[in-house]
């Protein structure tokens, strides 16, 4: 980004660390329960962490393209970036160490985590260029409050819609009809057809803090306390009409990620980019390679698990023989496991900062 806005830097970098951090534990069997998504509905600290990636998508457009002129080449560029990260997703979800060395085809995950960026980013970039801030706020707004109708009130095939992980839930039904075996469950997937109209909306809710930080406003911190604090609780109070749920992205979870995401920006950008401390390098480092060093570790985690060593594969073998002892838990020692990944994606994030090696997706 131009004008680089430090703490968005560091921010984006505290997010990867996370979602690498919450995506390779020791063993699924025993993770500590802040490490672990919701079973359905309500949240947990892991899954704050994928909105604020979307959220922070959003911050990232602003600076991208608020202040350049629009041309062919810019769609161009929009429309390539977004193909390259759906298909670096559908490569991890079809990948396999079986010649052809992709899965049979009824056998691939059609979302995925980067499959929504792409799409989320696609969307986003061009409502940006295309709307002023005013409408891009009734797009949102229209979006949260038609998926809310939507998912609660129209009838599926004569049946009242629920909320509920069943099959008259519009988001699990879509899905179904649409991916079919496609899908990450046999019912439903988290980063499915419908959700992602409200996954765009968090990004919409990233465009307009990345404009309140490219404006002239003073007092920049204490107005995105405010507005933090203000999505937080409209978030909880629609909770008690459409729950907090991550794998349907409903409208309440839109708000209160989108109220945590700008929280924490604010505080860290009181600190760095107001009183100019220094501090977070470690994450800014992760963040200027953000979907390299994302991709990369999803990758070599789907090496570790499908490379075979013996009765069990390369993640099952160095987890049980450098992890596991006596004198720990096996949650412990999971999250252990989990921090050495950190660790090493981070030093190799550092690398590649110091050579100035950025690779952009």
């Amino acid at each position: 980004m131009k004008n680089r806005v430090v703490s968005v830097d560091i921010f984006r970098g505290i997010t990867i660390v996370l979602m690498i951090l919450v995506n390779n534990p020791g063993t699924w069997s025993s993770v500590y329960a802040p490490f672990l998504h919701a079973d359905w509905h309500g949240y947990t600290p892991t899954d704050l962490v994928f909105p604020f990636f979307l959220f922070i998508v959003g911050i990232s457009i602003v600076y991208a393209y608020h202040t350049k002129e629009v041309t062919g080449k810019t769609y161009r560029k929009i429309v390539i970036r977004s193909l390259k990260l759906i298909g670096l997703g559908l490569f991890l979800g079809a990948f396999t160490l079986s010649f052809p060395f992709f899965k049979d085809f009824n056998d691939i995950r059609f979302p995925g985590v980067l499959q929504r960026i792409g799409l989320v980013f696609f969307f986003t970039a061009i409502l940006f260029i295309k709307l002023n801030w005013k409408a891009l706020v009734a797009v949102c707004a229209a979006i949260l409050i038609m998926y809310w109708i939507w998912m609660g009130f129209v009838p599926i095939n004569g049946t009242a819609p629920t909320f509920d992980r069943a099959p008259n839930n519009w988001a699990n039904f879509i899905d179904l009809k649409v991916l079919g075996s496609h899908m990450w469950k046999t019912d439903y997937d988290p980063e499915g057809v419908l959700s992602t109209l409200p996954a765009i909306a968090t990004s919409l809710l990233g465009v307009f803090v990345g404009l309140l930080l490219k404006s002239a406003y003073k007092k920049k911190t204490q107005i995105l306390l405010l507005l933090g604090v203000s999505l937080l609780t409209a978030g909880h109070i629609w909770d008690l009409f459409f729950p907090i749920n991550k794998a349907l992205w409903s409208s309440s979870f839109v708000l209160v990620t989108a109220g945590w995401a700008t929280i924490i920006l604010a505080v860290i950008y009181y600190f760095s980019d107001v009183k100019n401390k220094k501090f977070g390098g470690v994450f800014k480092y992760a963040g200027a390679n953000a979907i390299t060093v994302f991709f990369l570790s999803s990758f070599i985690a789907k090496l570790f698990a499908l490379i075979k060593v013996g009765n069990t594969s390369v993640h099952g073998w160095l987890f049980k023989n450098l992890y596991v002892h006596q004198f720990i838990s096996l949650k412990t020692s999971s999250i252990v496991y989990a921090l050495t990944v950190v660790t090493f994606y981070v030093v190799l994030a550092y690398v590649l900062y110091r050579k100035k090696i950025f690779i952009k997706v």
